[in-house]
């Protein structure tokens, strides 16, 4: 049974990509270290967040090695103050979240931010110290990452469930142990990316693609079916299970 969304915590489900990827990390410890940092903010807004967790304790976007994996593991980038702008949002949200401070995830087209429900017309970017972005900002920050090729409509600010959030945190890992040709952590990458409810139809076929890649392919024919159910289209279903029946049809 799928567990919904808002009984989902981000900051554990987070924790626990972690723990995959070291078995020996405590999820527990990891999550009283957010408890600590939410003890030591002077205030309960999100400028008292950002001074402690960007000025005090120095999270910074890793713009040297940012492809690394460590940046999108909860507990490393605590650790090494180095992160990606997803990573370093989940932080944000978490510890404002233990301090009165609701902050919501904006999964913009490659750059994660963060919106403050009581400045809506600003959204912060925790990978550039906690900076505030404007609308033309925001504009000129798609421009950069898509190379001009974007354009901001209000769907690309809109809010990121927990669910999406996660999907995303794993799919930076995939392209990151896909370029390091690391098969052995694609695998509980994949295994974690099929665990994931609600994606879209393209992400399923992509991870289909994977698993197919890995060898799995009743796996892979198992997640295009799940897509094929969710389809709205006739034609688009259908493909999804002549897809999924070759697969199939080449463990035989």
């Amino acid at each position: 049974m799928e567990l919904p969304e808002d009984n989902v915590p981000l900051d554990e489900a987070a924790l626990l990509i972690s723990a995959h990827a070291n078995p020996d990390l405590s999820v527990i410890s990891q999550l009283h270290r957010l408890d600590e940092l939410a003890a030591r903010v002077e205030g309960a807004d999100s400028s008292a967040l950002c001074r402690l967790l960007f000025d005090q304790v120095g999270l910074r976007g890793d713009r040297d090695h940012y492809d690394e994996p460590a940046n999108s593991y909860i507990d490393q980038v605590l650790d090494r103050r180095r992160g990606i702008p997803i990573s370093l949002s989940v932080l944000l949200i978490e510890v404002g979240r233990r301090c009165g401070v609701s902050l919501e995830a904006v999964g913009m087209p490659g750059h994660f931010l963060v919106r403050d429900p009581g400045a809506p017309e600003h959204l912060i970017d925790a990978f550039d110290k906690g900076r505030r972005l404007g609308r033309t900002d925001c504009e000129r920050l798609l421009r950069a990452v898509t190379g001009g090729a974007g354009r901001l409509t209000p769907d690309l600010l809109a809010t990121s469930g927990t669910w999406a959030t996660l999907a995303r945190m794993l799919a930076n890992l995939d392209r990151s142990f896909e370029r390091r040709g690391d098969t052995d952590s694609l695998k509980w990458v994949s295994d974690l990316r099929v665990a994931i409810p609600q994606a879209a139809i393209g992400d399923r076929r992509q991870l289909a693609a994977r698993l197919a890649a890995l060898g799995r392919l009743d796996a892979a024919a198992a997640v295009l079916e799940g897509a094929a159910g969710t389809a709205t289209g006739r034609e688009l279903r259908n493909q999804l299970l002549r897809e999924a029946t070759t697969l199939r049809a080449r463990l035989n």
